[in-house]
């Protein structure tokens, strides 16, 4: 398999010589073009590409690109787990958690994929037991309440998938226990969260793949000391989901524990028992596989080498032409669901820690630009906040909207004679052609340039297989980006710096004046 840097290869070139400054969206978006510009995107979404700034001569130059950085076969090859991640010499599996797509993948003699399959089968049955009342907490009571301790990967994701599906279990009468989640080491939000909840009645799980990180076993001793104060024992509120070689495995301390290895990075595991546990927990195991078999349709779609009929990396191949030919350093991702409130913050981590890098898999500095700032609010809120920028700002940033026909309570009313999904998918399909076509004006603040393109991923309704379907688009759009740039998206040594600081300065001899300066104003 050849890795090369995209500078290198002839693709670049054509691509360069293409014109780049734009298109006159007046002509380009016709509703021929809306119509005709669709791809399946698996869990009943559809990735539209309407309204972005390509034609024929884009497309022909990114599916060449494709083909000669030979897109699929890398991805082949991660599915049939070939060392990857070559900064920390490990396989990529988080695809494989949803379903096997490529050969069998053994490592030590363990079949990885049968492994998952257990796991998966273990958690599910352990949330059955709680939720019919089998296992209960130290008074006798059932557990009512679940409450996820963990950071980045362990809390953005999960968190994200939680509230997305929180209207829906609602509705479909698939609530078990109610979710909470404890991240941040800031002593008041593991304190605020706490005061919430009948500790009694709560179910914590702690989920640390070396369970070692800082942070989250400072909230494992906050929570367990409320435990003790409170007069139960902790071993039977909290359960690990770790590695198998942590000091969390099979100790006494916790009432189970369910393992992830380190094939699966913490912005990809979700859809492992990170987000399973917990997601298992507060809808059901049938809930969660739904999610996972629709990711595992949006990862089998992404096989496909016809760029035109495969939306995660077309989706991939566009950003690539908007990043380094057309100059653009950001994306903003503009869900039109409340339910997908903290999505955008999931996918900061996802992209930005994936492709935040300026080495190639060689450790190499790269000379051209690589992963975006990536940022987002639900719509419409974001029409009343940074929409302003984005419409008449200096600078074009490439959009994101997702959008369902559907709510996922149906509880609506009408005002003014529609709706109020009416007018949330309103006001999303008239953003998407304001955005590119803009208004002439001779007043200048009221003259709108357009030229912003924007992507739209629609369904009918977001249900546990769409979410698993828009959670794998955007694994799979990372990955071929990092493919096309050359990068190693599954490592992220620029967290670790701030991480071995805190330590020095924790240690009282940090022997950096000025790091020890400001920690005398901080008063550490």
């Amino acid at each position: 398999m050849a890795y090369v840097d995209f500078d290198k290869t002839g693709a670049f070139k054509k691509l360069s010589a293409l014109p780049n400054k734009g298109k006159d969206f007046s002509a380009l978006l016709t509703a021929e073009r809306v119509k005709a510009s669709k791809v399946p995107a698996g869990g009943g979404l559809t990735y539209s590409w309407a309204a972005k700034g390509v034609e024929k001569a884009e497309l022909d130059a990114l599916q060449a690109l494709a083909d000669e950085q030979d897109l699929i076969g890398k991805y082949k090859a991660l599915l049939n787990g070939e060392v990857i991640n070559t900064g920390e010499n490990r396989k990529v599996l988080h695809q494989l958690l949803r379903g096997q797509l490529g050969s069998p993948v053994i490592h030590e003699g363990k079949d990885l994929g049968k492994f998952y399959a257990q796991e998966l089968e273990r958690f599910s049955t352990f949330a059955e037991l709680v939720q019919t009342g089998k296992i209960k907490g130290t008074t006798g009571k059932n557990f009512t309440t679940v409450v996820q301790i963990g950071i980045g990967g362990s809390d953005l994701g999960p968190r994200a998938l939680y509230l997305a599906l929180e209207n829906w279990a609602a509705k479909e009468g698939k609530s078990f226990l109610k979710a909470k989640f404890i991240s941040n080491v800031d002593p008041d939000d593991a304190s605020q969260v706490a005061a919430s909840v009948s500790l009694e009645e709560t179910l914590f799980v702690l989920v640390s793949k070396s369970g070692t990180t800082q942070e989250t076993l400072s909230n494992e001793l906050f929570v367990k000391e409320k435990l003790k104060k409170a007069g139960l024992d902790p071993s039977k509120h909290v359960v690990a989901v770790t590695s198998e070689t942590s000091p969390l495995a099979r100790n006494p301390a916790y009432l189970d524990s369910f393992y992830i290895d380190d094939f699966i990075g913490g912005r990809y595991s979700a859809t492992s028992g990170v987000g399973g546990v917990i997601l298992s927990l507060a809808f059901g195991p049938a809930a969660f596989k739904e999610l996972l078999s629709g990711a595992h349709e949006a990862d089998k779609l992404a096989l496909e080498p016809n760029i035109l009929k495969n939306a995660a990396l077309l989706d991939a191949l566009i950003g690539v032409w908007e990043r380094n030919f057309l100059g653009f350093p950001y994306t903003a991702i503009l869900p039109y669901s409340q339910a997908l409130s903290r999505f955008p913050a999931h996918l900061q981590q996802l992209d930005m820690e994936s492709n935040g890098k300026r080495v190639n898999r060689d450790g190499v500095p790269v000379h051209y630009s690589t992963g975006p700032v990536v940022f987002g609010e639900p719509g419409t809120n974001g029409q009343h906040s940074f929409y302003q920028l984005l419409h008449q700002g200096t600078d074009a940033i490439p959009l994101q909207f997702v959008g369902f026909t559907e709510s996922q309570r149906g509880d609506d009313v009408t005002v003014e004679g529609s709706v109020s999904q009416t007018k949330l998918k309103a006001n999303l399909a008239a953003q998407i052609v304001a955005f590119a076509k803009g208004k002439s004006d001779t007043n200048g603040n009221k003259n709108f340039p357009g030229g912003r393109p924007s992507s739209l991923i629609y369904g009918k309704r977001l249900t546990p297989a769409a979410l698993g379907a828009l959670l794998a688009h955007y694994e799979n759009k990372v990955m071929f980006q990092g493919f096309v740039w050359n990068l190693n998206s599954f490592d992220q040594e620029g967290v670790q710096l701030g991480k071995v600081l805190t330590k020095k300065v924790l240690s009282g001899n940090s022997g950096d004046a000025a790091l020890d300066a400001y920690s005398e104003i901080l008063g550490v």
